[in-house]
C-alpha cells in the first residue's frame, strides 16, 4: 500500500468513526432534551445535527478526492474539500441562528424545565467524548494532509466547548433557581457556533481561490534553501497550490547553459523526491532557465569552465528572492 492509499484508509476510518459518534451523540443529546425541556440542551443538539451531516459531506468528499484525474478533472477531484468544508460552515451559522430563535422564544414566553440534573450528567460525557473524537480527527486530518478531517475536527471541538457552556448553564440553573439563565446560555453558545462556522467559510473560499498557505510556503521555501546547489543560480517565481492532500508547486530554475536535457530532468527528480518527504502527492514542474553572461558575477559555481567574470556580488538567498523575479532580467 502506497502513502496515498494508506491515507485514503486513515481518512476513510476517522470520517465513519465521527459519523458513527455523532449518531450516538444526537441520539443522547436529544433523549436529555426531551427530558429537561431545556434550550441550552436543545441548542447541543441542534450542534450534533450538524455534525451528521457535515460528517456525512466528509466522508463523500474523502471518497471523491481519493479519485484520481480524469478527462473531465484534469488536477484530480481534491478541490472538493474546499465545498465541503464551506457546507459545513454554512449548516453550522444555520443551526446557530436556529438555537437563538429558539431560546429567544424561551425568554418571552417562558421556561420550563425538570429534571436538570439527568441532562447535566449527558451533557457532560458527550462533552468529554466529543473533545477527544475533535482532536484525533485534528491530529488525523494533520496528519493526512486533509482539510475536511481538520475541518470536521474542529466542528467536533466546538461541540465540545458547546457542551461546556451547556453544563456551566445547567449548574447555574440548578443552584440559583433562575430559569432564564439557561436560554441565555444557549445564545450565547450559539454566539461561539456562528464564529466558528464564519472562520470554516472563509477558509474554504481562501482554499477555492488559491490563497497562499504561509505556512506551506515556508515549508517548501526552506526546504528548497536547505537543498540548494551551486550550480542553481537563480531561483524565482516560486508558485504553489492545494487540492486536497495534492501540493502543486512550480518555478523558474537558472542551471548553466551547457547542461543537458538529461541533467536538468535529474534536477527536478531529485527536487521531486526531497520535496515528497514533505508532501508526498506532490506534482512538480520546474521552467528551466539557461544561464548569460550578466550573471557570471553573481554565480557561484566555481566549477564552471566558461566564466566570463569573476563571482564578486553576493545575494541572499530566502523565501522573498524565491517567490520574486530572477536577479538580473534578461536584455533581448
Amino acid at each position: 500500500m502506497n502513502q496515498k492509499e494508506n491515507n485514503f484508509s486513515i481518512n476513510k476510518r476517522a470520517a465513519i468513526i465521527s459519523m458513527a459518534i455523532g449518531l450516538l451523540m444526537f441520539t443522547a443529546k436529544i433523549s436529555a432534551y426531551i427530558i429537561t425541556g431545556s434550550s441550552a440542551i436543545f441548542s447541543d443538539a441542534a450542534e450534533s445535527v450538524v455534525h451528521i451531516f457535515a460528517t456525512a459531506m466528509a466522508l463523500f468528499s474523502i471518497f471523491l478526492s481519493n479519485k484520481p484525474a480524469d478527462k473531465s478533472h484534469f488536477y484530480g477531484h481534491g478541490n472538493v474539500e474546499y465545498f465541503s468544508a464551506g457546507i459545513e460552515g454554512f449548516l453550522i451559522i444555520v443551526a446557530a441562528v436556529v438555537i437563538i430563535f429558539e431560546s429567544a422564544k424561551d425568554l418571552i414566553l417562558g421556561v420550563e424545565l425538570q429534571k436538570m440534573d439527568i441532562g447535566l450528567y449527558v451533557i457532560t460525557a458527550a462533552g468529554i467524548v466529543n473533545l477527544l473524537l475533535g482532536l484525533y480527527l485534528i491530529q488525523t486530518g494533520k496528519k493526512t494532509g486533509s482539510l475536511t478531517l481538520v475541518a470536521d475536527g474542529k466542528h467536533v471541538l466546538t461541540d465540545s466547548y458547546t457542551s461546556i457552556g451547556v453544563m456551566i448553564g445547567i449548574v447555574l440553573v440548578i443552584f440559583t433557581g433562575i430559569k432564564e439563565i439557561d436560554p441565555l446560555f444557549a445564545i450565547l453558545v450559539a454566539s461561539n457556533i456562528l464564529f466558528t462556522g464564519y472562520k470554516l467559510i472563509r477558509q474554504s473560499i481562501g482554499g477555492l481561490m488559491n490563497e497562499t498557505d504561509e505556512e506551506i510556503l515556508k515549508r517548501i521555501s526552506n526546504l528548497l534553501l536547505s537543498i540548494r546547489k551551486d550550480y542553481w543560480i537563480d531561483l524565482h517565481q516560486l508558485r504553489f497550490w492545494t487540492s486536497g492532500e495534492r501540493v502543486f508547486i512550480d518555478f523558474h530554475l537558472i542551471v548553466p547553459f551547457y547542461f543537458t536535457v538529461k541533467q536538468s530532468h535529474d534536477e527536478e527528480d531529485y527536487i521531486k523526491s526531497q520535496l515528497q518527504k514533505l508532501f508526498p502527492d506532490t506534482d512538480l514542474k520546474i521552467h528551466f532557465d539557461y544561464c548569460w553572461d550578466d550573471l557570471c558575477k553573481l554565480c557561484e559555481y566555481s566549477n564552471c569552465a566558461y566564466r566570463k567574470e569573476l563571482n564578486i556580488q553576493k545575494f541572499i538567498w530566502d523565501k522573498e528572492k524565491l517567490i520574486g523575479g530572477t536577479i538580473i532580467p534578461k536584455v533581448g
